[in-house]
This record gives structure tokens, C-alpha cells and sequence, in this order.
């Protein structure tokens, strides 16, 4: 599984260091130490918080204006597998974003809930790459 430092859990949440180390904290993001000493957050307990955190109105800071066709680092928060095609919703700060692709394509890339990734928006098509 993939776990994330506070650094990283902060650009995907849209939030400085501070406020992720302050709510690690506070318990509201699960913790635990590697060997180094420094904290991580599993990929999965991550996923749900930047849901939670989402639904709640919260993250981002200082929101960005950006063009429809840009990148959207997050992390992947669900994926669903039919027998040949997928959906995949990743949570990018405080946008969701949901693509449809081939199941093959989700297996080749490896994607599971929890795993860091970018979506790259153009027109009406969100594009998945893993990151």
C-alpha cells in the first residue's frame, strides 16, 4: 500500500504542511511512524478523508483559477470494475473527478484506491495517469 508523508498529504489536499500536520494531530487523519521516525498516512485512510474533506467544503486554501484543460493531481478514492470498462473517481483537493476508461487500462496501470494520481482534463474527456 502507499502511504504519504505529511508534505505529500498536504499538495494533494490543497493545504500547507501546517494544517495536515495539524489535523494528524488532532486524529482527524490516522498516523503512524516509519523507521525513520517520520509520520506517514496509508493511501486508503487518505482516500477517505480527502472524500470527507470534500464533502465538508474544506481544503484548499488558496483555490487556483485554472482552464479546463489542465492536470489535477489527488488520489484515487474509488474504483469501480465492470467486465470490460471502469470508472475511476480521483479527489484532486476539493474537486472530484470521475473518468471512464477500459478495465485493461486501470489493470496497466496499476490503480487502486489509495494510489496517488493525475487527471488531465480536456473538453469533455478526464484522462488517468498514474503518478
Amino acid at each position: 500500500m502507499q502511504v504519504y508523508t505529511i508534505g505529500q498529504t498536504a499538495r494533494l489536499l490543497g493545504v500547507s504542511p501546517d494544517t495536515a500536520r495539524r489535523w494528524a494531530d488532532a486524529g482527524r487523519i490516522p498516523t503512524r511512524r516509519e523507521g525513520s521516525g517520520h509520520r506517514v498516512i496509508d493511501g486508503r485512510d487518505l482516500a477517505a478523508f480527502a472524500v470527507e474533506l470534500a464533502r465538508a467544503g474544506g481544503g484548499d486554501e488558496d483555490p487556483s483559477h485554472t482552464s479546463a484543460r489542465n492536470a489535477f493531481p489527488g488520489i484515487v478514492t474509488a474504483i469501480k470494475l465492470g467486465d470490460v470498462a471502469a470508472q475511476v473517481e480521483i479527489q484532486a483537493g476539493p474537486h472530484r473527478l470521475v473518468s471512464l476508461l477500459t478495465r485493461e487500462a486501470v489493470e496497466e496501470l496499476g490503480l487502486e484506491v489509495g494510489l496517488r494520481a493525475t487527471a488531465r482534463v480536456k473538453s469533455t474527456n478526464v484522462h488517468i495517469d498514474r503518478t
